[in-house]
């Protein structure tokens, strides 16, 4: 015998799972475990499903249960006696479930388990799929299932295809008119007495910062429906945490709501059998008084409730600030400094109150930059303990119409502030912590990404960045891990490049760190900056999370001690703005202040404020060598500040040096040609040489040392290792003349070194090609005597330069055969033959090499012949 079940107290969710499960199954019988809410029971009575098939659990025998078929419910405490059955040898059991998993979960040899907000979705999923047809009846009745469990499509577990599902059913004749009706009847005037006492019952108890409703009561007779009288007690007293415990005779039922993340009641009445969501859940236990229950269940929440977030967990810290003897005039440059509105006044290390950016502009206005700030600022406003939970400091801010809040210590020092932003992020946490609660793949994917470091780094790198968590957690340091590799995750690009930003003393903190590692470190006092280097050869750069602002424009960057936002705004592009705490709290929260996951995911390189190429020109340099790096698109903002900076000419300020160190990279991209044509297109050769402008000839040329480059690796010369920027450089000055050239290496302040390799290139490389394109008859002791003097780019670049088969395969056969040419004998050989020493051995084993070249000789004893018929 096969059975479809699904839980006790069951729903319309569970209901109609069951009636989509006996199209599937259509020789099961429907069997409920136990109750049914009343409105269910209702519905049987009012509509034509009165009719429906079911059979009453008394009267099955658990032993003649071949297969059971579970909807909705994965939890065997809430399968009623049906349980005994999943404890039979050999039981077949099918599980159709949308319920968020647990440790006491039965298990299936078929599990169909989707993260949607009603197993209702999964179950027209797979009618659709296979082709069964679905009446307008079943059609309402699924609606009906999936409306009620998603809250009419408004929960946060809800997704797109339970939406579609919806817009499926409607189609195909579901009735909104029957579905509204049952969902939206009011209460009976029995239910309203119930309410009323329980609303008088209600206490408040204050569980790890939360506020938790409690209304626990006896009733002589049976109250149906109680799952309604809690969502309407919950809307009507506003209520972010509810648990009714309702006692009727010897059984006591425990509804609960939530809006919070931190607590998931289907998690907290999994401890008396029952289950649900994270936002909706309920039990029965039979045997113990509703006293007994409601005290059950506070020792449960005060274990199970995570601490409420307080004005210490969302605050900015350090927050800039002025001394109270500082000018107006002051003020309003450290507002431009440091990019902020307002400006905390201290008096030595004592909070004296708030003045305005509107404050100092009007002040200027009217001609007082030199009075002192104290004199027109704010004080007597608000002011939050660092201990204060988060949902007052937002009644404070928003009663209050403060968009700042300074934060103080227990000793009264100033420790931070929140500002409007933090709130608001704070809050946009909440809610997505509460879709991670639900544990919908969305919210999983967006923030945290622990299972993507997990799936991504190496098992050394995960364990390290672990145990940085940790000492940070000792340190009392909130620890990031920033940069290129949290970008180069969602990238799925490798990237070892560790980098961790700390709030708070780096130096100290690596300190910590070298104690449980081992290794090696070296400090940077200046900077606030340490290196470790592990004993596996990992090495990790550690700063302390610190913001620059810049004193004029292309200058090098003042650093200051900030907040970890800060540090992150201080970055070149908002997709190298991401951040991974790494605390053990929260590991792999994904800190996002500049949607730069959005950028990732667009492929759009973005600034983060319209004064950046002002401040550091080399930032576009770098948007190019990006764009092509990961094939992104430069975004139009960002273009159009491009060509504002051109114009502006702020590339003049830039020291050719750091020009030079840009330059450099982008030639060792994969594909300079195409960061060629971007700095054709946005004439930026120019800052480099005036006469240097770039050409399609230049372009070509850059494509062809591509070409050679691909042909080079194929050769496998595992022994040379060409610096490929140099050939590009190369290529870059090609068609300029010497005293161009030499002027571009003045202006780039290139080292010595690269001048002379340069410069020695070009005297040779050109004369090399002319004799080339004359020549097609050259013996191979003539092509080895012409380019044995050249580099290996040199060489590289002529191949790519060359414009003759004849010249391409004399370099070709120098790089691949010539140059691996050697001759056995030396000086001591000569002088065993009897050959008086002097500058007579030079001239003889050139000679012997040429001959070598050229096949004269092949062996040692045909040099031997050859020398001594030369001597």
């Amino acid at each position: 015998m096969e059975i479809i079940t699904s839980h006790t107290n069951a729903d319309f969710d569970a209901m109609a799972s069951m009636v989509a499960a006996k199209k599937l199954y259509p020789e099961a019988v429907l069997v409920f475990p136990g109750s049914q809410e009343k409105s269910m029971r209702d519905f049987f009575l009012e509509s034509a499903f009165y009719a429906l098939e079911t059979e009453r659990l008394r009267n099955i025998d658990v032993e003649k249960i071949t297969r059971l078929i579970i909807v909705d419910n994965r939890n065997p405490a809430r399968l009623g006696k049906l349980a005994e059955a999943l404890r039979r040898p050999g039981m077949s059991i099918h599980i159709y479930d949308h319920h968020p998993a647990a440790e006491t979960d039965a298990r299936g040899d078929l599990e169909v388990v989707e993260q949607v907000g009603a197993t209702t979705t999964v179950m027209v999923e797979l009618l659709k799929k296979r082709g069964l047809p679905i009446s307008p009846l079943e059609a309402t009745v699924f609606a009906l299932g999936i409306y009620e469990e998603t809250g009419s499509l408004t929960y946060v577990s809800t997704t797109e295809r339970d939406a579609r599902a919806v817009a499926d059913l409607i189609s195909l004749g579901a009735q909104l008119t029957v579905v509204s009706d049952f969902l939206s009847r009011e209460l009976s005037a029995e239910q309203t007495a119930v309410l009323k006492e329980l609303t008088t019952a209600a206490a408040s108890y204050d569980i790890g910062g939360v506020r938790v409703v409690i209304s626990a009561l006896p009733v002589s007779q049976y109250i149906p429906d109680l799952a309604n009288i809690a969502h309407k007690m919950r809307d009507k007293e506003n209520l972010e945490v509810l648990f009714l415990v309702v006692q009727m005779s010897d059984k006591t039922q425990l509804i609960a709501r939530s809006r919070l993340a931190a607590v998931n009641v289907g998690r907290v009445l999994e401890a008396f059998g029952g289950g649900g969501h994270a936002t909706a859940a309920s039990a029965v236990v039979k045997d113990i008084t509703y006293l007994q229950a409601k005290e059950r269940l506070i020792d449960i929440l005060k274990h199970q409730v995570r601490p409420g977030r307080t004005v210490k967990d969302i605050m900015t810290t350090p927050v800039k600030t002025i001394p109270a003897g500082s000018s107006i005039a002051e003020a309003g440059e450290a507002m431009t400094r440091f990019s902020v509105n307002v400006l905390p006044v201290m008096r030595g290390e004592r909070y004296q109150g708030l003045i305005t950016r509107e404050v100092v502009q009007k002040a200027l206005f009217h001609g007082l930059g030199k009075q002192k700030a104290d004199a027109f600022m704010m004080t007597g406003g608000p002011v939050a303990p660092a201990d204060m939970p988060v949902d007052q400091v937002e009644h404070l801010m928003i009663e209050e119409h403060q968009r700042f809040l300074p934060v103080l210590d227990s000793s009264g020092m100033l420790a931070g502030a929140v500002t409007r932003t933090d709130l608001l992020r704070s809050l946009h946490e909440e809610r997505l912590s509460a879709l991670r609660e639900a544990d919908t793949s969305a919210a999983r994917a967006v923030r945290n990404i622990r299972n993507l470091i997990e799936e991504r780094l190496p098992q050394d790198v995960i364990r390290v960045l672990r145990i940085v968590g940790e000492v940070g957690d000792e340190a009392g340091f909130p620890v990031y891990l920033v940069g290129g590799i949290v970008r180069d995750l969602f990238l799925h690009l490798a990237n070892l490049d560790v980098d961790i930003v700390v709030e708070g003393d780096a130096i100290t903190f690596a300190g910590m760190l070298l104690k449980k590692t081992g290794g090696r470190m070296k400090t940077h006092l200046k900077f606030g900056t340490a290196v470790v280097v592990l004993p596996g050869g990992l090495k990790l750069d550690i700063a302390t999370a610190r913001l620059e602002y810049y004193d004029s424009p292309a200058a090098l960057p003042t650093v200051e001690l900030s907040s970890i936002k800060k540090d992150l705004y201080r970055r070149d592009f908002t997709i190298n703005t991401l951040a991974v705490r790494l605390n053990s709290r929260d590991h792999g929260a994904l800190i996002d202040f500049f949607n730069g996951l959005r950028d990732i995911k667009d492929k759009a390189i973005r600034v983060l404020h319209s004064l950046s190429f002002v401040e550091d020109p080399t930032r576009v340099l770098r948007a190019i060598r990006f764009e092509q790096r990961f094939d992104f698109r430069i975004s139009k903002h960002t273009q159009n500040l491009i060509k504002h900076a051109v114009e502006m000419k702020v590339f003049d300020h830039l020291s050719g040096e750091r020009f030079f160190n840009e330059l450099v990279l982008m030639f060792s991209e994969a594909d300079p040609e195409k960061v060629l044509r971007r700095m054709r297109e946005f004439d930026l050769l120019k800052f480099i040489h005036p006469g240097l402008k770039g050409s399609a000839e230049t372009e070509r040329l850059f494509a062809g040392i591509g070409e050679v480059f691909t042909w080079f690796r194929l050769l496998y010369i595992e022994e040379v290792k060409p610096e490929w920027w140099f050939v590009y450089f190369l290529g870059l000055l090609d068609r300029v003349k010497d005293t161009v050239a030499e002027e571009v290496l003045e202006r780039l302040s290139a080292p010595a070194r690269i001048r002379k390799r340069v410069l020695a290139a070009r005297e040779k490389y050109r004369d090399v090609l002319y004799v080339f394109y004359k020549e097609h008859q050259l013996k191979p002791s003539a092509i080895y005597d012409l380019l044995a003097p050249l580099e290996i780019e040199a060489l590289l670049l002529m191949m790519a330069k060359a414009k003759q088969d004849a010249a391409k395969k004399y370099i070709s056969l120098y790089l691949t055969h010539l140059r691996e040419v050697k001759v056995t004998l030396n000086g001591d050989d000569l002088m065993r033959l009897g050959i008086p020493p002097g500058p007579r051995y030079r001239r003889l084993l050139a000679e012997l090499l040429d001959a070598k070249l050229d096949g004269i000789v092949r062996n040692r004893e045909e040099e031997v012949e050859y020398i001594r018929k030369k001597a």
